[in-house]
């Protein structure tokens, strides 16, 4: 029996709802080990990812409030991987030594 496009959709949906869980997993376990508040960049990787897959998950139940949130979350996480990542970070000029 094949699975329906609802059941396939629905699982699409699980698999979205479950990544963007791991981020606040993965929050608390290193802010529990540093015992203080921490963001690891593996949240922002979740964040990125169950975004994505409940973006799909929203566009195809044609819900625009869950899009509309889903999609401006997106551009914030992927800011901030690009932050995490070094590229973010604006160099610092060089002085020449004189003398």
């Amino acid at each position: 029996m094949k699975p329906s496009s609802e059941t396939i959709w629905l699982c699409i949906g699980l698999v979205g709802q479950s990544l963007f869980f791991m981020r606040f997993f993965v929050q608390w376990l290193a802010s529990e080990r540093k015992r203080q508040s921490v963001i690891p960049p593996a949240f922002w990787y979740f964040s990125l990812a169950g975004g994505l897959v409940l973006l799909a998950y929203a566009v195809w139940r044609a819900d625009p409030i869950f899009i509309l949130g889903q999609a401006s979350g997106i551009g914030i996480y992927s800011r901030n991987l690009y932050f995490v990542s070094g590229a973010g970070r604006q160099s610092q000029p060089t002085v020449a030594a004189t003398g």
